[in-house]
């Protein structure tokens, strides 16, 4: 195992990759060692470390850009800070200093033969991150594929290297069901051929794509990708030939999902960019052709998204959904919110969000989506959109949300 005591001590502040790109060996030593090291601040973003969840040890006080995959169970246990942040923010935060930036902990492909390595499917924040931090650990993995995009980093940059030959972590996945089907179909109807989108991760995301297979040349310009964005590619759909930058070139910065998603990525037209470039607004103002596809947990009677508060508790992110709808429903083409009708039973449609939190303005979204159809939002004022969104919630929900008011 690795000596960490040699590059942390009290008081550093410590950040490491995220999702598939996370760097688990030395995430683990670092909570094995965390007594001898004394506190330590740590950022990390989305994580499926279960380990760390199960075993973080006092010493270690996390922070994150939001409540993602299994933080969310630290957040519950109020051992998660929150900075509510867009994800464009993380950059500057990071030069700042504002976030945990002495030492990274990263994960990277083989050396080529002028001894530099790809960040792999881990780009997004850690690229930026790099440029300020001092001190950077390797876990060099002989399964991280090497991705165009962004500069190598030569070895002589890491203060010290672990080898490892693992499978990278593969996204958590559902099949999509009658409702996000459903979704997905409304959704489908909005896009044109040569579009080019904005959209996640998961099983709604994943059926939009599938709703998308009868289009063409569309383009993508996201902060992550899924299996389903190499389905779309090998049916000829994906072709980013209309784009108005990066034209034929599929622009993320992280690859989220299946080992078979990973092991096609050195043959597809993908470039992994840092986040000042995917998320910055003088990148997403050129794609005028851009749509930004995001989900929510509720929105309410003015056209407020709300994507970080369930039942009081933080479950998710700002995140870069204001970046992409900021920039589709000004500069782009449309902003568009998806989201199932129900949630537990109640409704998503609300008359005020959770705790006040908003996490995407009503004035950039253009369309709120749900399984009862297509809330058009764009010029209507307060009254049309309190009509419009109610006669997209839930049916057993409409007659209630009448009686009620909305945010004004």
């Amino acid at each position: 195992m690795i000596d960490l005591s040699r590059f942390i001590s009290p008081g550093t502040g410590v950040w490491w990759g995220q999702a598939g790109a996370e760097p688990e060996p030395l995430v683990r030593a670092l909570l094995d060692q965390a007594a001898e090291l004394g506190p330590i601040g740590a950022f990390c973003g989305l994580s499926w470390n279960q380990q760390m969840v199960a075993q973080l040890p006092s010493g270690i006080r996390m922070v994150s850009y939001g409540a993602l995959g299994e933080l969310r169970k630290l957040a519950r246990a109020d051992q998660l800070d929150i900075v509510p942040c867009h994800y464009s923010a993380l950059p500057r935060l990071f030069a700042e200093h504002s976030l945990p930036v002495d030492v990274g902990l990263v994960q990277v492909g083989p050396p080529d033969a002028a001894g530099t390595c790809s960040l792999g499917i881990g780009v997004d924040y850690v690229a930026d991150a790099i440029e300020h931090t001092p001190t950077l650990i390797a876990e060099v993995n002989q399964q991280m594929p090497d991705t165009l995009g962004t500069p190598r980093i030569p070895l002589s940059r890491f203060a010290a290297i672990i080898e490892t030959d693992r499978p990278l972590a593969q996204a958590p996945e559902r099949t999509p069901d009658a409702v996000d089907r459903a979704i997905a179909r409304h959704v489908a109807s909005l896009i044109d051929d040569g579009d080019t989108l904005q959209l996640g991760v998961g099983s709604l995301p994943s059926a939009v794509f599938d709703a998308l297979s009868g289009h063409a040349d569309l383009g993508i310009h996201s902060g992550m990708i899924s299996d389903a964005v190499a389905r779309l590619v090998d049916k000829g759909v994906i072709t980013g030939k209309r784009k108005e930058i990066d034209p034929g070139v599929i622009v993320t910065g992280a690859a989220l999902g299946s080992r078979e998603l990973y092991d096609r990525i050195p043959t597809l037209p993908i470039e992994f960019r840092p986040a000042s470039y995917t998320h910055a607004p003088v990148t997403l103002s050129a794609l005028r052709s851009l749509v930004a596809i995001n989900s929510a947990i509720e929105v309410d009677l003015s056209g407020q998204v709300g994507a970080e508060v369930a039942g009081g508790r933080h479950v998710g992110a700002v995140g870069g959904q204001a970046d992409f709808s900021r920039a589709a429903t000004s500069t782009g083409k449309l902003s568009i919110i998806a989201l199932r009708s129900t949630a537990r039973e109640a409704s998503t449609i609300v008359p005020s969000l959770a705790g006040g939190v908003v996490s995407t303005a009503r004035s950039d979204v253009d369309a709120v989506v749900t399984e009862h159809g297509v809330a058009h939002l764009r010029g209507c004022d307060l009254a049309e959109r309190r009509r419009r969104l109610i006669a997209i919630a839930d049916p057993a929900h409409r007659e209630s949300l009448e009686r009620t008011g909305g945010t004004a």
